[in-house]
């Protein structure tokens, strides 16, 4: 793939998934930010691990972040978290299928078809390891939500008490 053409397939894939933050709603992106952005830095931090340790490799030789990475971090990572909060948030099953399906659409399918165009590789992962490196990051999603709603409920149920009395 050249270079253009990866530049033009970055920039459509956060521009896609930053049209579809209105589609969330006010309430629901300012209920499931905080989440999402935690996991967000964590993805961040495992990305910069992952490019040192070559778990994958794109084909350009700019060979950044910014060119490589923050695109998939900034853009369909952050959404799909969101997404998947706002679908399933209190049905953990659920909320783990739709992860599973999302992450092995991208661990397999996706991966293949960027391998074939030549936009990035798996070089130390193979296809699985890279759904778990994803897929791992569900559960603290949901829990860092579960942290936040609860802190959330303790800190109303306080203002009430204070207020009654």
């Amino acid at each position: 793939m050249s270079i253009k053409n990866q530049w033009v397939l970055n920039i459509l894939m956060m521009l896609l998934s930053w049209s579809a933050l209105p589609l969330l709603g006010k309430g629901n992106i300012k209920r499931f930010f905080p989440a999402t952005f935690l996991i967000g830095i964590i993805e961040i931090l495992h990305a910069r691990i992952g490019k040192k340790r070559k778990y994958w490799v794109f084909y350009n030789k700019t060979n950044s972040y910014t060119f490589g990475e923050l695109p998939f971090n900034s853009g369909p990572f952050i959404f799909i978290s969101l997404w998947t909060l706002k679908l399933a948030y209190g049905n953990f099953k659920k909320f783990i299928l739709i992860n599973a399906l999302v992450h092995a659409f991208f661990a397999f399918p996706y991966t293949f078809i960027a391998k074939k165009v030549r936009y990035y590789t798996l070089v130390r992962f193979n296809n699985i390891q890279f759904f778990i490196y994803f897929f791992s990051k569900a559960f603290l999603l949901y829990w860092f939500q579960y942290l936040y709603e609860n802190k959330n409920k303790v800190l109303n149920e306080n203002s009430l008490n204070n207020t009654k009395k």
